[in-house]
């Protein structure tokens, strides 16, 4: 690390540089023309030394690919490694290798931040298995999967945002400490928005980021992007929780928890109900009144008893979305409240009931489980940038 007067020397030769314009390597590679004063940064990925010619390839995060840096080997310095933050400052031209459009052609590389090659854990154009970088939450960003993870989830996480605000809904924030029961809470109310929201989304991060996803679907699930495009061009399934139960159990496989009606479905039976339907997405509905929480709405379907609820789920994850509409007849609330001894804790929630009511639902999506989905990563920790599990809170 700098110190003081290290760090001041280091800004007072960035600042006495010519002016030049700054790129991200996104915005280098895609340039469409040459540009005389470029300036770079980054990591060094590689670097390349020959008799007449010094190569680097540099990368900032912005994208997958990285910029080769050409330069007269007199530039090249002892800590100048791979893994050292760079500022390079040259000529942006074309490149005369079919695989880059654009390169830089350097006139000053300054070396911002060394690295010890040799404690690194992260090494040159080696492929890291994802358990071992787990072991470095602090570094793995640094890793090209964990890289393109984080720019897929930025461009998923503004898809959802676009897709609400196109379709006129508002974004408030609500409390995280709350002394409400919020089992359920947060789930959907009409099935054509989860079916549209998922499409919408997804058709959004493979537009958006394709060489990212397509890294994940060539090293970590080679069969994923065939599945994923006849998603999205097929409508979901649509069976009801009694069908559901039926199905599983005329199942020829032993489950560990035995599938009964009235019991909530466990991960082993919705992956098999997934599969038993032909690896589609499955919304499974009306679910059992007694197994679901007091404000979904009543169907009053006679014995069996169910309310509008509905869950998707997905091959290889199980459940994705859970969502209800929501019960808005004050007597059913009332009497719900009632027998289960909670009218006075929810008497907010009756008032809600009293003054205006309207049909209303609501639905929640499991984001983590959506990008696992989508890539085909097996294990969740793998889609979250600073996972925390029993045991392991790094950081």
């Amino acid at each position: 690390m700098l110190g003081a007067r290290g760090g001041w020397r280091a800004l007072r030769r960035c600042a006495s540089l010519p002016r030049a314009v700054r790129l991200r390597v996104r915005e280098a590679l895609g340039a469409r023309e040459a540009a005389e004063a470029v300036r770079v940064q980054g990591w060094v990925r590689s670097v390349r030394s020959q008799k007449e010619v010094l190569f680097l390839h540099i990368n900032d995060g912005s994208s997958l690919e990285s910029l080769q840096v050409v330069a007269d080997p007199s530039l090249e310095k002892r800590d100048l490694t791979f893994g050292s933050a760079v500022e390079v400052q040259g000529k942006l031209v074309k490149s005369p290798h079919r695989m880059q459009n654009m390169e830089l052609q350097a006139e000053t590389i300054h070396v911002v931040g060394p690295c010890d090659i040799w404690s690194f854990p992260l090494k040159m154009k080696e492929r890291h298995p994802l358990e071992y970088v787990r072991q470095f939450p602090h570094l793995r960003c640094r890793n090209n999967t964990l890289g393109a993870l984080l720019r897929i989830r930025s461009e998923a996480t503004a898809g959802i945002h676009s897709f609400f605000q196109d379709n006129g809904y508002v974004h408030i924030h609500t409390p995280i400490i709350t002394s409400n029961d919020c089992e359920g809470a947060g789930e959907l109310f009409q099935i054509e928005v989860m079916e549209d929201l998922f499409k919408t989304v997804t058709s959004t991060v493979l537009s958006k980021c394709p060489r990212d996803v397509e890294l994940f679907h060539k090293y970590i699930a080679p069969a994923q992007k065939g599945r994923l495009e006849q998603i999205l061009k097929n409508k979901f399934m649509i069976i009801s929780y009694s069908e559901a139960v039926e199905i599983l159990k005329q199942a020829p496989q032993t489950f560990t928890f035995k599938p009964e009606w009235g019991c909530d479905l466990q991960t082993e039976h919705e992956k098999y109900l997934v599969k038993h339907c032909g690896e589609v997405p499955v919304f499974v509905v009306n679910y059992p009144y007694d197994l679901k929480p007091f404000y979904m709405r009543d169907n009053e379907d006679g014995p069996e008893h169910t309310v509008a609820a509905v869950d998707l789920l997905v091959p290889g994850v199980g459940e994705l979305c859970g969502g209800s509409l929501r019960e808005e007849r004050l007597p059913f609330l009332e009497s719900r409240l009632q027998r289960l001894g909670l009218t006075d804790a929810y008497q907010w929630y009756l008032d809600l009931r009293k003054f205006g009511s309207v049909p209303h639902g609501g639905f929640g999506m499991g984001f983590e489980r959506y990008l696992q989905y989508i890539l085909g990563v097996d294990n969740i920790k793998d889609v979250i940038p600073f996972p925390r599990f029993s045991h392991s809170c790094v950081l």
